[in-house]
C-alpha cells in the first residue's frame, strides 16, 4: 500500500505542501493486525513481520490524550475537538461501530512518546477485516504547518487518504469504495483523493487551514490557492469585526454553494437507494439504512397502524390515541443494545408533550440540539419498566415526518452520538427533504400493498372453499396467482352438489387478467352455480352461459369445462367450451390419458353448438381438470405441457393433496409461466351397489305404508336403526305428496347410504313443490314443513320426465 515509503522523503525532494505520510493498520474481527504498512513501521517502530497476527492493542497502547498546553497551538481550531470523541482504544477493542477520529499520545518501542492524529473506520462486508486505522505523526504535521504557513499557523481541516496500489487483500475495492467508508465524502471527491495519492505513490494526510473537520472527517480541496487566501482574509475580517474584503461576499456565496451541493449530492444518492421495489417492508429497511451512518447514528422509523396493516384511513390529524408501530431501527451501536428496550414491532401512542407528537401533528421537523436529562426522563416515561435514558440522553435529535399528499404516514427519530456534531438548521432542511422523498416512496408501497390486499380479498371471496369429500368422490384444489401479471385473475374452479348423489365439477378461465377479469369470473361462476342447481345437462348449461356472456358484453370471453359425476352409474358426462381437455388416470393400470372431447368455442363467442360426452369410469379413477396457465409456457408447444401433466398425474401419491403438489411441482418449475393457475383433482370413488336401495311405488295412497316398512327394514339391514323413525316419517311425507301429484308413471323411491342418508322420491309431475305457511285449520302445506324441520338438507330439481324431491339425514359416526 505504501509503495515508495521506504524513502525518507517523498517525491520532488521534500514533503509536499499540505501532505504528510500516513501509517495504515488493518485489524481483523479477532482484534489481530492483518496489515501493517511501511508507514506504520516508521511511525511506531515495529516491523511488519512482528506486527501481523498480534493483538492491535499491544502495538498501539493509548497512554492519554494531548495535554492542553502550548504544544497544541499549531493545531489551531482542531484542538477544540480534544476530548469530544472516544479514545483510540475504544475503536481498537470494538466498542465503537461508527467512524471516529482524534488525537492520542502513544508509547512505542523505540520512542518515548509519539503524538499522533488518528482515524478509525469500521469495515462492513463478507471479509475478515473489521477496522481500518490511519495515523499520522503530529510533530510532522506541526512542522508542515510551520513550514507552510508560518509559526503558529492554524490547521483546521485534516483528512486521510490512501493509494489504490496496495499490498493487503481487498484494498483496491476499499479504495474504490471510499464514500462508503468515509460517509461524508462524495464520489467526485473520492476520485480526486485517489488520483492525488496515486500521483505521490504512498498514503498521505491532507489538510487545509480553512475548513473545519468534525470527528468524522469531511473532505475538501487541500491545496493552498488564491481561493484559499480569499477565504483566510474573509475569516480574519469576520473575527476582527472589520468590513469584509471586496471578494469576501463572493467567497461566502461560494462556500454556501459548496455546502448546498454536498447536501444535494447526499439527497440524490439516498433517493437512488430507496424505492427499488413496492414491497413495504423492504422500502422501510432501505429508508433506514440510507441515512445511517452518513447522516445519523440511530434511525427509528414509526408508521401508523393502518399503514402497517395495509388499510385506508382518514386524512385527519393524528392525536394521542393514534397507534404508531416501530417498524425499523438502524444504528451504529453495538449489536443488541437497542433490541430489548425499543424492539421493532412494538406499537404505542405518543403523549402531547413529546417532540414526536409535535412532529406528527404539525407535519414539520422538530430539532432538539441535545436531549437534556429532563427531556430524556420525559421521553422515557412512556416506556414503563424499560429505561431508555442511557440510550438517548446527551444525543442530538431530529424528528422528521414521513408524509405524502399532505398526510402524515409516520415519522423518523434520528439521533447522533454525543461525540458527533449536533444537528443544525441545515440538517433540519436536509432531513425534511429526505423524509419527504421517503414518505412518497412509502406511500407508493402502502398504496400498492393496499390495492394488492383488495385484489387478494376479491380473489379469495370469489374462489369457493370446496369440501374435500362429496358424495362418491374426494376433491383437492390449488390456485396459483400469476407471477408477473398480478395476484388476481379470472381462473376458477368449483363443485356443486346435485340430486342423486351426483357432483358437478367445473374449471373455467376468463380471458385477461386483473380486477376486471376477476369480476367477470365472479359473475360467470355465480351463473354456473345457479344453472347447476337446476340440474341442467352440461351442454345445455354451457349454451345458457354463452347466451348470458353475450348479454353482459362483447368482451366477456372465457373457456369452461363442465362435468357431472354420477357415482352410482360410474359415469362422467362432460361438455367443453374451448378449454384444454381433462386427464383421466385409470386406477386399474395407472395409465393417464387426455379425454377426447369436442372442443367447442369459448363462452361469449356465440352461435356455436356444445356437445356432451359420456365417459365410463371405475372406482379409484382420478379426474384432473386445470386451466392453461399450468401447462402453457411462452415459446413452448402446449403439447409438451400436456404430456407433462399426464405423466405427473399418473404418479402415485399418498393423498389427494400430495397428488396436487406433485402436479404443481412438475409443471410450475418450468420457467416462463406468467398466467394464473386453477387445478381441480377428483378421485372418483363411486358408490357400491349394496349402499343403494330402490323401490317403485304405485298410485294407491296405501303405498305410503309399504314404503315406510321397506325403509325400516333396509335401515335395519344397514345397521341404521337409530335414524329409522325419522327416515320413516320423511319418506311417508314425500311419497304421499308424490302419489297425490303424479300422473301416470309410478313413483320411484331411492335410499343411498354414504356419509349421509339420502332419500329421493321422483314422479312425473313437473311442478316443483314450495314451502308454505300452513295455519292450524289448513289441510295442506305441512308436509314440506316437517321435511324442512327434520332433514339436514332438502331440495327439489326438475328431470326430463318430471321432478325429484330429496332430503338428507345425518348419520351417526361409525
Amino acid at each position: 500500500m505504501d509503495r515508495g515509503t521506504e524513502r525518507s522523503d517523498p517525491p520532488h525532494g521534500g514533503a509536499a505542501a499540505g501532505r504528510i505520510p500516513l501509517a495504515v493498520v488493518v485489524v481483523d474481527r479477532a482484534g489481530l493486525v492483518s496489515h501493517w504498512s511501511r508507514g506504520a513501521r516508521r511511525l511506531f517502530g515495529t516491523a511488519r513481520e512482528e506486527a501481523v497476527g498480534r493483538p492491535v492493542v499491544d502495538l498501539l497502547p493509548v497512554s492519554g490524550a494531548f495535554p492542553e498546553d502550548e504544544e497544541t497551538a499549531p493545531y489551531g481550531a482542531y484542538a477544540a475537538y480534544d476530548g469530544l470523541g472516544p479514545d483510540l482504544e475504544s475503536s481498537l477493542d470494538g466498542r465503537l461501530f461508527y467512524p471516529a477520529a482524534g488525537r492520542a499520545r502513544l508509547t512505542a518501542a523505540d520512542n518515548d512518546r509519539i503524538d499522533v492524529l488518528w482515524w478509525a473506520y469500521p469495515l462492513v462486508g463478507p471479509g475478515t477485516e473489521r477496522l481500518l486505522v490511519l495515523a499520522a505523526d503530529a510533530g510532522a504535521l506541526r512542522a508542515e504547518g510551520t513550514g507552510t504557513s508560518g509559526a503558529g499557523a492554524a490547521v483546521e481541516r485534516i483528512a486521510p487518504g490512501f493509494a489504490l496500489h496496495t499490498d493487503f487483500p481487498g484494498a483496491e475495492d476499499l479504495a474504490r469504495g471510499l464514500p462508503e467508508i468515509l460517509p461524508s465524502m462524495s464520489v467526485g471527491e473520492s476520485a480526486r483523493i485517489v488520483s492525488q495519492v496515486l500521483e505521490l505513490g504512498y498514503p498521505v494526510l491532507e489538510f487545509s487551514q480553512n475548513d473545519r473537520v468534525p470527528v468524522t472527517p469531511d473532505w475538501g480541496v487541500p491545496r493552498r490557492s488564491e481561493r484559499t487566501a480569499r477565504r483566510q482574509r474573509a475569516a480574519a475580517a469576520a473575527l476582527s469585526g472589520e468590513p469584509l474584503p471586496p471578494d469576501a461576499e463572493d467567497e461566502a456565496q461560494d462556500l454556501e454553494y459548496v455546502a448546498v451541493r454536498e447536501r444535494l449530492e447526499f439527497l440524490n444518492e439516498v433517493s437512488g437507494r430507496i424505492g427499488t421495489s413496492l414491497d413495504l417492508s423492504r422500502t422501510i429497511v432501505e429508508v433506514s439504512r440510507a441515512v445511517v451512518p452518513r447522516f445519523t447514528d440511530v434511525a427509528g422509523t414509526y408508521l401508523r397502524e393502518q399503514v402497517v396493516a395495509g388499510e385506508g384511513f382518514s386524512d385527519g390529524v393524528p392525536d394521542t390515541t393514534t397507534m404508531w408501530h416501530r417498524v425499523a431501527l438502524e444504528h451504529t451501536d453495538e449489536p443488541g443494545r437497542w433490541d430489548d428496550v425499543v424492539p421493532v414491532g412494538e406499537a404505542m401512542p405518543f403523549p402531547a408533550h413529546t417532540p414526536f407528537f409535535q412532529c406528527m401533528t404539525t407535519g414539520e421537523p422538530v430539532l432538539v440540539p441535545r436531549i437534556s436529562e429532563q427531556m430524556g426522563h420525559m421521553i422515557a416515561a412512556q416506556f414503563e419498566k424499560r429505561d431508555i435514558r442511557p440510550l438517548i440522553t446527551g444525543r442530538s435529535m431530529l424528528v422528521v415526518p414521513l408524509k405524502a399528499r399532505h398526510v402524515v404516514l409516520g415519522f423518523m427519530i434520528l439521533l447522533r452520538h454525543p461525540e458527533r456534531v449536533e444537528f443544525n438548521d441545515m440538517d433540519r432542511v436536509t432531513g425534511a427533504e429526505l423524509a419527504a422523498r421517503a414518505g412518497l416512496v412509502l406511500d407508493n408501497a402502502r398504496m400498492y400493498m393496499y390495492q394488492e390486499s383488495v385484489a387478494e380479498t376479491l380473489q379469495d371471496s370469489m374462489l369457493p372453499h370446496i369440501a374435500p369429500r362429496m358424495s362418491g368422490c374426494d376433491i383437492a384444489t390449488r390456485y396459483l396467482p400469476g407471477t408477473l401479471l398480478g395476484r388476481v385473475g379470472g381462473d376458477w374452479f368449483d363443485s356443486v352438489k346435485l340430486p342423486g348423489s351426483r357432483t358437478a365439477l367445473v374449471v373455467g378461465d376468463v380471458m385477461g387478467h386483473g380486477l376486471n377479469s376477476a369480476a367477470m369470473m365472479g359473475q360467470l361462476r355465480t351463473a354456473v352455480q345457479t344453472m347447476a342447481a337446476l340440474d341442467l345437462p352440461p351442454a345445455q348449461l354451457l349454451r345458457n352461459l354463452d347466451d348470458l356472456a353475450q348479454r353482459l358484453g362483447e368482451h366477456y370471453l372465457a373457456t369452461c369445462l363442465y362435468a357431472i359425476y354420477d357415482p352410482i352409474a360410474s359415469e362422467l358426462e362432460i361438455a367443453n367450451a374451448g378449454h384444454i381437455p381433462p386427464v383421466v388416470v385409470r386406477a386399474e393400470n395407472g395409465r393417464s390419458d387426455l379425454l377426447d372431447l369436442p372442443t367447442g368455442a369459448p363462452i361469449g363467442v356465440g352461435g356455436v353448438p356444445f356437445e356432451s360426452v359420456r365417459v365410463r369410469v371405475a372406482p379409484g379413477d382420478r379426474l384432473v381438470m386445470c386451466t392453461d396457465g399450468l401447462v402453457e409456457v411462452r415459446g413452448e408447444d402446449i403439447g409438451v405441457g400436456l404430456a407433462t401433466l399426464c405423466e405427473s398425474a399418473a404418479h402415485p401419491a399418498a393423498s389427494m393433496d400430495a397428488a396436487c403438489d406433485t402436479i404443481i411441482r412438475a409443471l410450475n418449475t418450468r420457467g416462463g409461466r406468467k398466467d394464473d393457475v386453477a387445478l381441480l383433482l377428483a378421485r372418483l370413488n363411486g358408490i357400491e351397489p349394496e349402499d343403494v336401495a330402490e323401490w317403485r311405488i304405485g298410485h294407491d295412497p296405501r303405498e305410503a305404508g309399504r314404503a315406510r316398512a321397506a325403509v325400516r327394514e333396509q335401515l335395519h339391514e344397514w345397521g341404521l336403526d337409530s335414524v329409522a323413525d325419522t327416515a320413516e316419517l320423511l319418506v311417508s311425507e314425500l311419497v304421499t305428496n308424490a302419489v297425490r301429484h303424479s300422473h301416470s308413471r309410478p313413483v320411484d323411491l331411492r335410499l343411498v347410504r354414504g356419509d349421509t342418508l339420502l332419500c329421493e322420491v321422483a314422479d312425473d309431475d313437473h311442478t316443483l313443490p314450495t314451502l308454505l305457511s300452513a295455519g292450524r285449520l289448513d289441510e295442506f302445506g305441512r308436509g314440506l314443513r316437517v321435511v324442512s324441520t327434520l332433514a339436514h338438507e332438502w331440495g327439489t330439481s326438475r328431470t326430463g320426465s318430471g321432478k325429484t324431491v330429496w332430503c338428507e339425514l345425518t348419520l351417526p359416526r361409525r
